[in-house]
């Protein structure tokens, strides 16, 4: 019997006992291809020689220093490296533990940065349904994944929340795509109109949303649509790139495809593959610089942010994204796994949508797909969807409540961006006969 405390308290989950490349073998000697990077996390995959020597010298040098006391080199060079990378005009970088953290981290960023403005009457964001922003209550309350939230709602703060640019579901026929994107633009508008400019601190929004939605791009404009209106009535606009960001998309930002700047974007997931729990948080220089000039520090913190040893795994993560040209790797293979889907599922009668940038990549499953009806939720279809993939020695990311928190099913791709040709036509056939299993089960 296990003593941990699994997502699941009535089964206990297969023991991992080895993982190289885009591949996991568990203590029955039976191997699984990673199609998910876990929660798209493992971009380089598994067992990657060049961060785990990274991590062995750091180990080796300094494992461990509190920020209270010192700075290491590993984080002042992830530091320089992310801003390098950025877009215009972020100029800093808090390094936290994880995607969950980043996002409770960027709420009190920004909400600091009013009250040293003077403006303390700012206290609200502004979020979307159907979103995801972690499991930490501040990062649950701006998230509008609602079977997350509903058991701790008392326990939330008030978030207005707009509806998400979810362009299969929402535009009607009678709309253009221009047309849609206008109604949701309006729609945020009117929210904050609503809320009070002068209360609203800032407008939350995955750039490419991920497991509640699965993998849903936005429209052209939208981005550069809400950019104008934050800077209209002088809030500020947070970019939750936890799942979609460094690199999954093909850019290492998600927003960079968007043509936008955000004030505040966090990162993890992707940012230390999954060989050291990190995340981070990357802020416009004007933010910061009030809080330098004003109280003279961020009244935040915790006990491993900045640790070396994370920092010199994802160090080590960017420089091999960088020295292998990974990015245009993603690109590439992103459109291979879209060609590859299209022919296997283009047609087919249960399958809605196939949606995604990169190597990040949705399926949405439908019980009539002309008219987009859903499965019923008792189905529970991703769930079986799952279990049969693993069957197969398949990892993907099935969720359900895609439409509002109980109805649909999605399936979300995330491969290692190392993933081959050959893989992602091993990964779409196991997946097609899991699918297939699971509607006739």
């Amino acid at each position: 019997m296990s003593h941990i405390i699994h997502r699941s308290l009535r089964q206990t989950p297969p023991v991992a006992v080895a993982a190289s490349g885009v591949t996991i073998r568990d203590s029955s000697g039976k191997t699984y291809i990673d199609a998910s990077g876990g929660a798209a996390v493992s971009s380089l995959g598994h067992g990657h020689p060049h961060v785990i020597a990274a991590m062995h010298r750091q180990i080796d040098q300094c494992a461990y220093a509190h920020t209270a006391f010192f700075t290491t080199e590993p984080a002042e060079e992830l530091a320089a490296r992310l801003v390098a990378q950025a877009p215009a005009g972020i100029k800093s970088v808090y390094l936290v533990s994880g995607g969950s953290e980043a996002m409770e981290t960027a709420l009190k960023l920004a909400r600091q940065y009013f009250v040293e403005g003077g403006e303390e009457r700012r206290s609200l964001f502004i979020a979307r349904r159907q979103s995801y922003h972690g499991n930490t209550l501040g990062a649950l309350a701006v998230g509008g994944n609602e079977w997350r939230r509903k058991p701790f709602a008392p326990l939330l703060m008030e978030v207005p929340r707009v509806a998400p640019c979810y362009e299969y579901r929402d535009r009607s026929e009678r709309q253009t795509q221009a047309e849609y994107t206008a109604s949701l633009l309006d729609e945020l508008e009117t929210a904050i109109i609503k809320a009070g400019p002068d209360r609203v601190i800032g407008f939350v929004a995955e750039p490419v949303v991920g497991a509640t939605g699965g993998a849903i791009p936005p429209t052209p404009g939208y981005f550069k649509g809400v950019r104008e209106i934050c800077d209209r009535h002088g809030i500020l606009f947070i970019a939750d790139e936890v799942m979609c960001g460094m690199g999954r998309t093909g850019t290492m930002f998600a927003i960079e495809q968007d043509g936008v700047a955000p004030d505040i974007i966090a990162v993890a997931k992707g940012l230390g593959a999954g060989y050291q729990p990190i995340g981070a948080v990357l802020a416009q220089g004007a933010i910061v610089e009030r809080l330098r000039h004003g109280s003279g520090s961020f009244l935040h913190g915790h006990t491993y942010i900045g640790h070396p040893v994370a920092a010199a795994a994802a160090l080590a993560v960017q420089e091999v994204i960088e020295r292998d040209g990974l990015l245009q790797q993603v690109q590439r293979r992103g459109a291979t796994l879209k060609r590859m889907l299209g022919d296997v599922f283009g047609q087919h009668e249960h399958v809605g949508d196939i949606r995604g940038r990169g190597l990040f990549v949705g399926i949405e499953l439908v019980r009539d797909r002309a008219t987009k009806e859903a499965f019923a939720p008792q189905r529970r279809l991703h769930a079986a969807i799952k279990n049969e993939a693993m069957a197969r020695g398949l990892m993907v990311y099935p969720m359900g409540g895609t439409i509002d928190g109980q109805r649909g099913d999605h399936i979300l791709l995330a491969p290692p961006f190392i993933v081959s040709a050959s893989d992602l036509s091993e990964i779409v056939a196991r997946l097609a006969e899991a699918v297939d299993a699971a509607l006739v089960a």
